[in-house]
């Protein structure tokens, strides 16, 4: 199988590389920066912008795994132009080179769209993907760790400084890095259990975390038992505004991002959690945690 992938050189789509790889099957990948060789994979140049890179990259691929995506922007204009324009320009590539398979990479914030520009973009680029003709299927991944994030990275930096503020009183589902990517590769080839489904995968803790469970289990991976302070939305948004002025465009905490933080129920919803017979997650949590502490610590981050 030769697999088109978008987002290859990402945080989940290198953890997907390696996984194809693994497994041998082929890929194209598209990249906005030159990539050194690697077996099995062959390097687009170009973005979601460039019609003919798209044409290139899906050219007798039997699926496409769409990753590539703007989690962070100081526009909230790029969500759109990434997120949906960018998805769009994909789904008319691949109808157009007759590629029947096509896996999308959503994110739980759709499922709230009025929360946030972003979830709203990846609400729209659902119903574009539902909309095309194309055998597919979307996954809205929960929060995602593992060695390479640098989003999730914060909570850890912040553990081993024995202080970790987390949004209002909540719960929700993480997944491990690895254990999305064997779901995108099981989700590759078409089948009665996958197609036109939305799947809500996490790592099968039942009703998720709670935001200070989440928060002493990751004190726990790296040797701390961090104080926990919920802030409310106001304090985040004060705090926002704060990141903007001292980081500008590299700020983390943006407005956009408060909206859907403050939010209790990031909870994937169990009858949305892909087949048993289809994927189960593999990493256990706390020691993926630690496992991806110790890969910071070995990177010199923490």
């Amino acid at each position: 199988m030769t697999l088109a992938v978008t987002g290859a050189t990402g945080f989940v789509g290198r953890a997907l590389l390696e996984q194809a790889s693994a497994n041998g099957l082929e890929v194209r990948a598209l990249t906005r920066r030159p990539q050194e060789k690697t077996d099995g994979i062959e390097w687009v140049a170009g973005d979601l912008h460039d019609r003919r890179a798209l044409a290139t990259l899906v050219k007798n691929a039997e699926a496409v795994i769409h990753v590539a995506g703007v989690v962070n922007t100081h526009d909230p204009m790029g969500f759109h132009l990434g997120n949906v324009e960018g998805t769009l320009a994909l789904i008319e590539a691949t109808v157009a080179s007759g590629v029947p398979r096509f896996v999308f990479v959503s994110s739980l914030a759709a499922r709230e769209p009025k929360l946030s520009k972003y979830g709203a973009s990846k609400a729209h680029a659902e119903k574009l993907v539902k909309a095309s003709g194309l055998d597919w299927t979307i996954v809205r991944p929960p929060a995602i760790y593992g060695p390479r994030d640098r989003e999730m990275f914060e909570i850890f930096r912040a553990a081993r400084w024995g202080v970790v503020p987390m949004p209002p009183p909540g719960r929700m589902s993480i997944i491990h890095v690895a254990d999305l990517a064997r779901l995108l590769l099981a989700l590759a080839p078409s089948g009665e259990r996958a197609t036109q489904h939305t799947f809500e995968p996490d790592d099968g803790k039942p009703e998720g975390w709670s935001h200070r469970e989440l928060a002493r289990a990751i004190g726990w991976a790296v040797g701390r038992r961090p104080w926990v302070p919920h802030l409310s939305k106001p304090m985040l948004e004060r705090l926002a505004r704060l990141d903007k002025a001292v980081r500008g465009r590299r700020a983390r905490l943006t407005p956009d991002r408060v909206g859907y933080m403050a939010h209790p129920d990031w909870v994937c919803r169990p009858g949305k959690r892909p087949p048993q017979k289809l994927w189960q997650p593999e990493v256990a949590t706390l020691e993926g945690l630690k496992a991806t502490a110790a890969w910071y610590r070995q990177q010199g981050w923490l």
